[in-house]
């Protein structure tokens, strides 16, 4: 496969004002200096937001989202909706060629997950609802994008084989198309801009970590929340053969690409 070069996910976190801005302009100088791109969304936040304006209560588990039917509704609206629509104008905006995707569109194809036990589930399965676990990707879609000049921005939802829509974690997109395209990088941007021993203060912030040192970090409790999904997936990737997987602030994805380390958290095997 001849697309190489970086996926770079964007958390709920960066998807606002300032923020979207400087994410979009970053992503933009990425791609002007000639890098191969594939941006991938997500909208955690936004969707907790909406959810409850509607009366709808969310419930997660180890930092996941269970998803019944009215909370997938939502994602349908936030995520491929309002948050993809204005990522996609914003880079337009700082001067990329964005075209908006979302991955039910057979762009991500995926299977309902089965129960399972998670990190902070305390060993129990976990029924997450109309949550997916990927079985593969339209690649071709997305090389055909490239050829043509556009910059793919991938909405975080998938489809199964009849249909039904379903909600995947855009960490989980992002690492498996990382290693499904043969990616050099990972990009993992998010407000915090990296991994802190204390994620209240930016001083503890670890510029690398191996992965036996990343697990250790989530097994003692100094990684929480959010963050454990962002790092379980960045394993994963990794393990699939991507070369690193930076976590970085949104003015930071094209310096963390130019020079690995310099900015943010670079993960490695």
């Amino acid at each position: 496969m001849a697309l190489v070069g970086a996926v770079v996910k964007l958390g709920g976190d960066v998807l606002g004002a300032p923020a979207l801005g400087v994410a979009a302009a970053s992503i933009a100088r990425a791609r002007a200096a000639g890098r191969r791109l594939v941006v991938v969304h997500g909208g955690g936040p936004q969707t907790t937001e909406m959810a409850r304006r509607l009366g709808i209560e969310p419930r997660l588990v180890g930092g996941r989202r269970i998803t019944d039917q009215p909370t997938l509704e939502v994602l349908k609206m936030v995520v491929a909706g309002q948050l993809n629509v204005d990522l996609v104008a914003a880079l337009r905006a700082a001067g990329a060629p964005a075209v908006g995707l979302s991955g039910s569109g057979g762009l991500v194809r995926a299977h309902r997950r089965p129960p399972r036990a998670v990190s902070g589930s305390d060993g129990a399965a976990v029924d997450f609802g109309l949550v997916g676990d990927v079985d593969g990707f339209d690649l071709a879609l997305l090389e055909l994008l490239h050829g043509a000049g556009h910059l793919p921005v991938v909405a975080c939802l998938g489809a199964g084989p009849d249909g039904q829509v379903l909600n995947i974690n855009a960490d989980v997109v992002a690492s498996q198309l990382a290693g499904a395209i043969g990616a050099g990088a990972l990009v993992a941007c998010t407000a915090v801009g990296g991994v802190r021993r204390d994620k209240d203060d930016p001083a503890t912030l670890l510029r690398r970590l191996t992965v036996a040192e990343a697990r250790e970090a989530i097994r003692s409790g100094a990684v929480q929340g959010g963050m454990i999904p962002k790092l379980e997936e960045a394993f994963a990737s990794l393990g699939a053969g991507v070369g690193a997987v930076h976590i970085v602030a949104p003015a930071e994805i094209d310096a963390a690409l130019a020079a690995p380390g310099s900015v943010g958290t670079l993960l490695l095997p």
